[in-house]
C-alpha cells in the first residue's frame, strides 16, 4: 500500500535512519505500535504534517510518498506501523496555516466535549465572531477546571474530554499572540493536535471517519498567518 513518511531535513528519522528515494528498512513486526518494532508511516499526507508537533517532532520536516509491505497495524488514522517501508520519492510538503491548524483542534475537540460555554467560544473562534486572546484563556482555564473536577483519574472520559477542550483553546491563545515567531507557531500547532490525539482516546476506531472531513473542514481555511 501506499503511505507516506516525515523524515528531517537531512532525510532521517529518529535512530539515525536514514531515508530516500529507493531507501527500504525493515522491522521486527513485533510488539506495540509505538515500540521498535514497526516502522513508523502515515495513510494522508495531512495527517503526516499535523500530528508532526508531537508525534516526529520535526522542525523542517521533508514528506516521502512510500510504499508500506507486510503486516501493519493502525492507531485509528493518526499513525501506522509497518514491518517494511521504502520511501520512493520526495513530495512537496501541503501548506498548512496557523488558523487551519488551530481549526483542526478546535474540531477535534468538538467531537467530545459538549459543556456548552466553551462550545459557544469554539464556535464564536470558528465563525471569526470572537478570536480574542482572553475569551481563548477563558475557555481553557475552565476546561482546565472540568479535567480536575472529573475524577481523580485524569484518564477517565470526562476528564479526556475536557483535556481535548483545554489544549485546543491553548492553541487559540497562542494563534492569538501578537507574534509570529516559530516557537509560538509551533507551540500552537503542538496543542490543537493535543486536542486531536485526547479526542482519539476517546472515540477510538470512530475516530478515523470522522477525521478526514475535519481535516477537509480545517483546510477550507484560507488564513496566510
Amino acid at each position: 500500500m501506499l503511505v507516506y513518511k516525515l523524515t528531517d531535513e537531512q532525510g532521517m528519522t529518529h535512530g539515525d535512519t536514514q531515508w530516500g528515494e529507493g531507501v527500504s528498512h525493515e522491522a521486527s513486526g513485533v510488539g506495540g505500535l509505538y515500540g521498535p518494532g514497526w516502522i513508523h508511516c502515515n495513510d494522508d499526507p495531512l495527517i503526516a504534517l499535523l500530528m508532526n508537533p508531537i508525534y516526529t517532532e520535526f522542525r523542517s520536516p521533508r514528506l516521502w510518498k512510500a510504499l508500506a509491505e507486510g503486516p501493519t497495524l493502525d492507531n485509528s488514522g493518526l499513525k501506522r506501523g509497518v514491518r517494511k517501508l521504502t520511501t520512493l520519492r520526495e513530495i512537496t510538503l501541503p501548506e498548512i496555516t496557523l488558523e487551519q491548524r488551530v481549526t483542526f483542534g478546535i474540531l477535534c475537540a468538538k467531537e467530545v466535549y459538549t459543556e456548552s460555554e466553551w462550545n459557544t467560544w469554539a464556535d464564536e473562534w470558528l465563525d471569526n465572531t470572537n478570536r480574542s486572546s482572553e475569551a481563548a484563556k477563558t475557555a481553557a482555564y475552565a476546561a482546565a477546571e472540568a479535567v480536575k473536577e472529573a475524577a481523580s483519574e485524569i484518564y477517565t472520559p470526562a476528564a479526556i474530554t475536557a483535556r481535548a477542550a483545554e489544549t485546543a483553546a491553548y492553541a487559540a491563545v497562542h494563534a492569538a499572540a501578537d507574534t509570529d515567531t516559530e516557537d509560538y507557531f509551533y507551540e500552537a500547532a503542538a496543542f490543537a493536535v493535543d486536542a486531536a490525539y485526547y479526542a482519539h482516546i476517546v472515540t477510538g476506531v470512530e475516530f478515523y471517519a470522522r477525521l478526514i472531513d475535519i481535516i477537509e473542514q480545517a483546510m477550507q481555511r484560507s488564513s496566510n498567518r
